[in-house]
């Protein structure tokens, strides 16, 4: 197995690179936030990869961060994706947004990634549950006594009001523990309007 590449980078085309390693030439593919932080061309390049060998081929798939291979992984596992699905959810979507997307069970955020439809998000959200180590902040009490994260609705709301997904996640990441719905939303538009 080929767990990682130190070589040069000969070659990129989205999605492929070309990595000289002594002499040989390895074609990786690899997500689009991946290749977005690659070196120029004639520099040095570390990749983690994952290798796949199947009876017509053998693939190898390469990743910046381990964080990013080993959510690949974990794609890989859930009913009816394959590494080309995998792909496109981390080129659409960072390996970190992906695991609060889950956590906050917001197939909204899946939904929009190119590829992804309104079943396979659900699936998603169920097959990755707990899986990719994010845990949204401590929920919050509601009336009624049932516990459930404000983080959720507070995401939402600023995606009604306009804020794009890298924003309002931000935001909703800096609020504390045991907020109200209302008073999480004044804080993180607070915030926002700080940036």
């Amino acid at each position: 197995m080929i767990g990682r590449l130190h070589g040069t980078l000969l070659e990129k085309t989205p999605p492929f690179l070309l990595v000289d390693v002594n002499g040989v030439g390895y074609e990786v593919e690899v997500p689009m936030s991946t290749f977005y932080n690659l070196p120029a061309t004639g520099e040095k390049v570390v990749l983690l990869t994952h290798f796949v060998v199947r009876e017509d081929a053998q693939l190898l798939y390469g990743f910046a961060t381990d964080r990013e291979r080993a959510t690949f992984r974990q794609l890989l596992k859930v009913n009816g994706i394959g590494a080309k699905s995998a792909l496109g959810i981390l080129s659409g979507m960072s390996a970190e947004d992906l695991a609060e997307a889950i956590a906050l069970q917001e197939a909204a955020l899946l939904v929009r990634i190119p590829g992804i439809g309104k079943k396979t998000a659900e699936r998603l959200l169920l097959e990755l549950k707990g899986k990719l180590g994010f845990e949204p902040s401590a929920p919050a009490l509601l009336a009624g006594g049932d516990a459930r994260p404000v983080g959720s609705d507070v995401l939402n709301a600023l995606l009604a009001l306009g804020y794009n997904e890298r924003e309002a996640l931000a935001a909703v990441k800096q609020l504390p523990a045991g907020l109200a719905v209302s008073e999480g939303i004044r804080q993180a538009l607070k915030s926002l309007s700080k940036v």
